[in-house]
């Protein structure tokens, strides 16, 4: 089993910058990609970036390339979103999930509210 914590929500304005953490436990060496989802009030949840564990490769939604950074830590168990220039339109709950196939997304961690004010 695997568990995924998130932290490093919070209130920003427009043009500032937030860090979120996802923190994998359990069996991590079972994961494939890591990737943050967002869901925004009435919507549905969609994708916003990942990294694959084993090369780093990397991939974004359009709406956050050139302002969103996700990387990971030397141990491969820590994935961070670096966002910078926040817009209102990137609020929402911020989900890290994972799982062990290249379309798998068997684990989900409980959220992190992100909150751009205009």
């Amino acid at each position: 089993q695997v568990q995924l914590v998130e932290s490093g929500g919070g209130l920003v304005q427009a043009g500032g910058s937030l860090r979120l953490s996802c923190a994998a436990s359990g069996r991590t060496d079972r994961l494939y990609n890591m990737g943050w989802f967002r869901q925004a009030p009435g919507k549905e949840r969609v994708f916003v970036a990942s990294i694959h564990r084993s090369s780093g490769n990397t991939w974004y939604t359009n709406s956050v390339k050139g302002r969103f950074t996700i990387s990971m830590d030397n141990a491969k168990t820590t994935v961070y979103l670096q966002m910078n220039s926040l817009k209102a339109e990137d609020t929402g709950v911020y989900y890290c999930a994972s799982g062990s196939g290249v379309a798998d997304l068997s684990y989900w961690g409980q959220g992190t509210q992100v909150t751009v004010s205009s």
